[in-house]
């Protein structure tokens, strides 16, 4: 065998290597799209779920106007929040604005819900039951979404990060993801929903 045939291995060997790598770096970044997909999923049921929530414990709070409307901004912003990240997953500043905004979500929502106890006929209220329950579950599947999320995002990143594949992140400007995470530790767990 020739050098020019040895040569020629070896530039198909490295063309092979540096197609599979690209091609790992995109399927990973669309894993991580993927999972914000799931998360954007139940985020839009959860948003679905709380102007009904409001609108059954209106008529029992009518002292509590200011937490409604508190519970309803930071739905809104969650909800401009989840439209900007869901655009662009891979934009760090989304998804941290993002969670952001669930963060103050969860401490409206964990208020509304706080109140609520004062209330024994609201929390007797057989459609509230109906949606703390479905609140619960969804808050679950958030949780699960957001989790398979932040482990494929882990998958890529580490993807963009390890030689040599590093070195065509770069080239084509594979940016790093951004973990979905929410700030406080008291705000990590669901909103207690039990009447």
């Amino acid at each position: 065998m020739g050098t020019g045939t040895v040569l020629l291995i070896i530039i198909a060997a490295v063309v092979f290597a540096f197609i599979a790598i690209y091609n790992k770096l995109v399927s990973l970044r669309n894993r991580v799209k993927n999972g914000f997909a799931q998360i954007d999923v139940q985020l839009q049921r959860r948003y679905d779920l709380i102007p009904n929530l409001v609108e059954s414990v209106k008529g029992y709070m009518t002292h509590e106007r200011e937490t409604l409307e508190a519970v309803i901004q930071a739905r809104n912003a969650a909800v401009t929040g989840l439209k900007a990240a869901a655009a662009d997953p891979s934009n760090g500043e989304a998804i941290k604005a993002l969670a952001a905004a669930e963060t103050t979500l969860g401490g409206t929502l964990g208020r509304l819900f706080a109140l609520a106890e004062n209330y024994p006929d609201l929390k007797a209220n057989e459609n509230m039951l109906r949606f703390q329950e479905e609140l619960a579950s969804t808050e679950n599947k958030v949780s699960f979404s957001r989790q398979a999320f932040n482990d494929a995002v882990l998958g890529y990143n580490n993807a963009c990060e390890q030689f040599p594949s590093n070195l065509i992140a770069d080239m084509f400007t594979f940016r790093p993801g951004e973990f979905l995470e929410i700030e406080s530790e008291e705000n990590r767990a669901a909103p207690s929903v039990s009447f």
